[in-house]
């Protein structure tokens, strides 16, 4: 029996229940605290979170603006196909990872199932195209050119194909009008990556995971303009995924246009005459090498001298930019990538560079007067110069005597430039330069606008290369360890050149001056670097950024955004200087070197001015340069491996100026033929919906103003001329 009182036992057991009772009391307070903080504090929080996760998003793409012409004719626009689909997602649910139902679309598509499989699979750094770069989350095109009848196939059999779309659906099209490719301005599209959507999350023009993205040309530096906003619809589901409401409808909102300054008419003029000029360079013999000229690779740009704006720009060789709609082909892709495809994708306008050769000479002549050589001065011209032991020859040989740097100009005599720069280059010290040299002719390049971008707006542009001291120095720093580990005093040509590299590589040497006064040596210039500098001397000395966009305007047409010419700098003459350097390139087309290129021109309505160039590269045949304007256009051409400047471009180049001012063979002007007797200065008609009247354009037909004997010849010659 207990020994403990009664008292003491009821004391207890009263202790215990007042314990338990602050528990309980504590644990329902802490209980209603919660719910208080999760349904009053945080309720509208966790409300909005919990109907979102009963939300569903429904992403209709906004339609892709148009980039069109100067007169409003489309060069890149969309049109309605069936798109075959595959949603990488639902195929990676099933045992095999989709493949049987792949293969069994495949076989509906008639396609091969490595093609699709290609397709569907992510781009890592390890993956080769064909592969897909955009969201893994996003349904996969796997062809947009399926017929009625395969759409019809996979929609009705939808059991065998589970995670496939067969869907009428907007892609992007580059109709050619006229055959104007346009491939290199215009540029292409793929599919945006989830890097990118992070990047631009925080943006005004955020990415959706549906969105294409312009990866070159006019598609890149216009993408947020051209791209639109997608349409979303919101709606409230249920457990089962039933819609119970709708949220939200945010429209789509279309995509701006683009209106060019490119003429669709000019751009086929200016591709099928650059193209007959390579084919016809590869018909001539280069006595130099024993064999054809080569004519690998080309570009030409026209453009308006008084505003800086692209009328046409081509670039050989080029590319099918439809080839990317939908997702390139693994073939289609090492077409254009592979070792043997010469780099269609560059646009060598822009970024193809090159030693000018003569056509700098406009250059070098600005720099001699501003050094204080008067332009009527006269400076000897003989058929060589020697400088150092090494003997520099004029073109051909040739000399002329005692001539002014204008007569210079015109029959392209170098040993004149070779003679001033030689000078300038003892007056600035020589080998053992001056603290402070004057520099003149490298001054001068840079005024000039060489060695930077123009400021285009096309992505990707190269600056060039002006080989001043600065760039001597820090091509010896990068090259002096391999240079002296290859050098050899009495070893082969090029071990003899690494050795002097290595001794005194870094110092301005008097062979580099003199070479460097023609255009040629470490020299590097782009077509739209020099079609500049020349619109320039054109249009009174104002340089301008080139421009290819002219005008933006909204999807609704509304509103319309002129993209006006901009100006980055004067070219360092005075008037005087100008005029005298214009009446010279006059020379040349009319006494000088291209004199033969341009017979019969009116020069007396349209005067013609004209370099040509023919630059010298190492390990290659000479590069053909043709630089022309007139009041209204400069022209500048070029052909790697082409030969001569008026020789291999020069009657490409007189048959565009043919083309634009509507002239035949003998000068005689019909303006209802002509293309352009002058730049278009306003934009093509807008309709109210935001459409714009579009003329028809006929592919260019360079024989159509020639008698059959004639058209015969031209056929049987592959060019006009």
């Amino acid at each position: 029996m207990s020994n403990i009182p009664e008292t003491g036992r009821t004391q207890r057991v009263q202790i215990r229940l007042v314990v338990i009772q602050v528990l309980v009391f504590s644990l329902l307070l802490t209980l209603g605290g919660r719910l208080w903080y999760l349904q009053i504090r945080n309720g509208q929080e966790y409300s909005d979170e919990a109907r979102n996760n009963h939300v569903q998003q429904v992403v209709q793409p906004a339609a892709r603006g148009s980039i069109l012409d100067a007169r409003g004719v489309p060069l890149a626009d969309n049109e309605t196909r069936l798109v075959v689909s595959a949603s990488r997602t639902e195929l990676l649910k099933m045992a095999d990872d989709g493949k049987d139902v792949l293969t069994r679309l495949a076989d509906v598509l008639g396609m091969k199932p490595k093609e699709i499989f290609d397709k569907v699979r992510l781009c890592d750094a390890k993956t080769p195209q064909p592969c897909w770069n955009g969201s893994p989350y996003q349904p996969i095109p796997v062809t947009d050119e399926a017929t009625t009848q395969q759409a019809l196939q996979i929609r009705e059999r939808a059991e065998d194909f589970p995670g496939i779309t067969a869907e009428p659906t907007a892609v992007r099209r580059y109709p050619a009008p006229g055959k104007a490719n346009t491939a290199q301005v215009l540029g292409y599209l793929s599919p945006v990556t989830d890097e990118e959507i992070t990047k631009a999350q925080d943006t005004e023009s955020p990415y959706l995971r549906s969105d294409q993205v312009g990866r070159s040309g006019l598609e890149r530096t216009y993408d947020k303009e051209l791209r639109g906003k997608a349409g979303v619809t919101r709606y409230e589901v249920d457990n089962l995924g039933r819609v119970i409401g709708q949220a939200k409808n945010d429209e789509a909102e279309p995509g701006s246009s683009v209106v060019t300054s490119i003429d669709a008419r000019v751009q086929a003029v200016a591709e099928y005459e650059l193209n007959e000029a390579m084919k016809v360079a590869r018909q001539s013999f280069d006595k130099n090498t024993g064999e054809n000229y080569k004519a690998d690779s080309g570009a030409v740009v026209v453009m308006e001298a008084k505003t800086g704006r692209v009328v046409a720009m081509a670039s050989l060789p080029n590319y099918d930019p439809n080839a990317w709609v939908g997702g390139i082909s693994a073939k289609d892709y090492a077409t254009l990538t592979g070792k043997k495809s010469n780099f269609p994708l560059l646009n060598r306008a822009i970024q193809g560079q090159a030693a000018p050769g003569s056509i700098f000479k406009v250059i070098s002549s600005t720099a001699a007067v501003n050094a204080g050589y008067p332009f009527d001065g006269h400076y000897p011209c003989p058929s060589s110069y020697n400088v150092g032991g090494q003997t520099f020859k004029n073109y051909e040989s040739q000399g002329y005597g005692d001539i002014t740097i204008g007569r210079a100009l015109e029959v392209s005599c170098d040993t004149v430039y070779y003679g001033i720069a030689h000078k300038e280059w003892l007056k600035d010290g020589g080998i053992n330069p001056k603290k402070h040299p004057k520099d003149w002719f490298y001054k001068t390049a840079h005024q000039f606008g060489l060695g930077k971008e123009t400021g285009i707006d096309l992505p990707n542009e190269v600056t060039g290369r002006v080989p001043d001291r600065k760039w001597k120095q820090d091509f010896y720093k990068a090259n002096k360890d391999a240079w002296c580990k290859q050098g050899k005093k009495d070893g082969s040509y090029v071990e003899k050149i690494a050795y002097e590299n290595c001794l005194e590589g870094n110092k301005m040497r008097a062979g580099d001056s003199v070479n460097y006064s023609i255009g040629q040596g470490d020299t590097l210039v782009t077509p739209i670097q020099m079609a500049t500098i020349y619109a320039a001397i054109s249009n009174g000395g104002t340089l301008y950024n080139p421009t290819v966009g002219k005008a933006i305007v909204s999807g609704d047409g509304r509103t319309v955004e002129e993209i006006k010419p901009k100006s980055h700098g004067k070219l360092p003459f005075t008037r005087k200087t100008r005029n005298e350097i214009d009446s010279a390139l006059a020379g040349v087309a009319t006494r000088g070197s291209a004199a033969w290129r341009f017979g019969g021109w009116p020069q007396d309505k349209i005067p013609m001015h004209a370099k040509t160039g023919t630059a010298e590269v190492y390990g290659k045949q000479t590069t053909s340069w043709f630089a022309t304007y007139t009041k209204d256009y400069s022209i500048v051409m070029t052909i790697s491996q082409g030969g001569t400047g008026s020789g291999a471009s020069g009657p490409a180049v007189r048959n565009i100026y043919d083309a634009l001012y509507g002239l035949d063979d003998s000068g005689k002007q019909d303006l209802k033929k002509a293309l352009l007797p002058t730049p278009q200065k306003s934009l093509p008609k807008i309709q109210h919906d935001g459409s714009i009247d579009s003329p028809e354009i006929k592919p260019y037909d360079p024989n159509s103003q020639k008698t059959p004997e004639e058209q015969t010849l031209a056929a049987m010659l592959g060019r006009r001329d």
